[in-house]
């Protein structure tokens, strides 16, 4: 079977079972069995399944990352179909065909230079604390010693290297509820939000050049809640600030910056933080991956599990056929022929074949 038409069939049999986030057992169910059809290794913990070859023992062990879940869907939910190039449906590009090409890759090994470790995981859509991978790779302490690894998040098939760390911080002012017919004997807490609102919109983004890739660092408002009722002067207003900071910046420093933002405005209180990734360009299988391949490289101004991978010393990068511009857009496709092409490059990779 030519490779377009297996992707083809592998990427529709994955759009047609729903995975949105907490919802991943079917699906983890369908990869495990298609697994084991294929007489490959497969070792399912929860709602996670790594599958790996068995003509490969012995070889460079080289981890393939791709989640299982998505996001809530629109209407198109169930209705995966072809139009032309295009494969359209929930997931398609973020990231489902980065799945059908772990599936494709492990379907014949038999030549293969390096030996192939495919990780499907679940709740990646979610906070970086609930993520389905921190359980598999503390249930799999192996996974940590891969020689290098492949997130296939949405890339548009350029390599992505890093990942932007991300948190969210909820800015809590606190007032005096009144009637708004008297806002004298009350202290409006919306109000008292203005000049952080303020400076979050005139900031500019911080541009950081690592190893000649610029990240930009920003921090936006992302939600606001407040008030109990239209005639009520409100005692309380949540902002909630999400900040993306560059590879290289800890966590702690990262929290510090937000501190330092917000003040003596209001309280601050973390409720989701997440690394950065780190930067592996100077190791010997990135640099072949990237040379087999030909693709462009930037910098990943996202977070992804590459970050998560880099806490435990491994060498990753993000690099899939989606695109980008289609992750959680209503109608979300993927190119067909950049799927196959995603493909290509990295059985040669795997085949150790040179540029």
């Amino acid at each position: 079977m030519q490779p377009e038409t297996a992707l083809r069939e592998l990427l529709l049999s994955l759009l047609k079972i729903p995975s949105v986030i907490e919802d991943e057992r079917a699906i983890a169910g369908h990869v495990e069995r298609w697994a084991q059809q294929c007489g490959l290794d497969v070792d399912r913990r929860g709602n996670a399944v790594v599958v790996e070859p068995r003509t490969t023992r012995g070889l460079p062990r080289i981890g393939l990352f791709g989640h299982l879940d998505t996001v809530p869907g629109p209407d198109d939910l169930g209705n995966p179909r072809c139009e032309g190039d295009r494969v359209i449906g929930l997931g398609a590009s973020d990231m489902k065909a980065g799945l059908a090409v772990q599936q494709l890759l492990l379907t014949d090994t038999a030549n293969y230079a390096r030996h192939p470790v495919c990780v499907f995981y679940d709740k990646e859509e979610g906070d970086y604390a609930d993520n389905g991978l921190g359980p598999l790779l503390e249930a799999r302490p192996d996974l940590a010693e891969l020689e290098f690894a492949v997130v296939l998040e949405p890339t548009d098939n350029q390599i992505h290297v890093g990942a932007v760390g991300t948190l969210h911080a909820e800015a809590r002012f606190k007032g005096v509820r009144a009637h708004s017919a008297r806002p004298w004997l009350g202290d409006n807490a919306i109000h008292k939000a203005w000049p952080l609102l303020r400076k979050l919109a005139s900031s500019k983004p911080r541009e950081v050049v690592l190893d000649g890739l610029c990240f930009r660092e920003l921090w936006s408002a992302t939600f606001a809640q407040g008030g109990s009722a239209r005639n009520v002067v409100p005692d309380s207003f949540v902002v909630n600030i999400n900040y993306r900071f560059a590879p290289g910046k800890s966590l702690e420093q990262a929290q510090r910056d937000v501190r330092e933002l917000v003040g003596d405005l209001a309280e601050v209180v973390f409720t989701d933080l997440a690394p950065s990734g780190r930067i592996c360009t100077e190791h010997p299988e990135y640099r072949r991956l990237r040379a087999v391949s030909g693709a462009e490289v930037c910098p990943k101004q996202a977070w992804t599990d590459v970050a998560r991978l880099g806490e435990l010393g491994l060498a990753a990068v993000n690099y899939g056929p989606g695109r980008t511009d289609q992750a959680h857009k209503v109608g979300e496709w993927v190119s067909l022929a950049e799927t196959v092409k995603s493909f290509e490059r990295l059985r040669a990779f795997f085949l150790g074949q040179e540029a």
